[in-house]
């Protein structure tokens, strides 16, 4: 993200009144009592809204298990399809995804709420 966004993010903190909102649509990946990731569905559906893994823990396996946690709970609530989106620049994300069995439907360019600027975005979905 551009320097200017970054600086912003990092003084304002949205994030922490989102997940707060949250509740027990949020999970949490910790290792040895340290917070490693999270994932979370905004609106309580099947569309996985966020997912965020520390890049000193990325290939730890925090990423793959957040999404199955999300995917069996998703599966339980009846929902036959599981969706995200990423950031068409996050490659290391998106290969995730891929990797766990999701397929993308659509590419396009999208504002982010959050971080307040368009990015290319890139959805995928995944049959439950």
């Amino acid at each position: 993200m551009p320097e200017d966004v970054y600086q912003r993010i990092s003084e304002e903190n949205p994030f922490r009144a989102f997940l707060a909102a949250l509740g027990e649509n949020v999970l949490v990946a910790e290792i040895e009592n340290h917070v490693v990731g999270l994932a979370a569905r905004e609106n309580g559906d099947n569309h996985i809204t966020d997912l965020w893994v520390d890049p000193d823990s990325e290939g730890l396996g925090a990423g793959s298990a957040l999404l199955q946690t999300l995917e069996t709970r998703l599966s339980a609530k009846g929902y036959r399809i599981a969706k995200i989106d990423v950031a068409a620049a996050n490659a290391r994300a998106l290969s995730l995804y891929q990797h766990r069995g999701y397929e993308i439907d659509w590419q396009e360019r999208r504002f982010d709420p959050i971080l307040q600027i368009e990015l290319d975005k890139i959805g995928l979905s995944k049959s439950l």
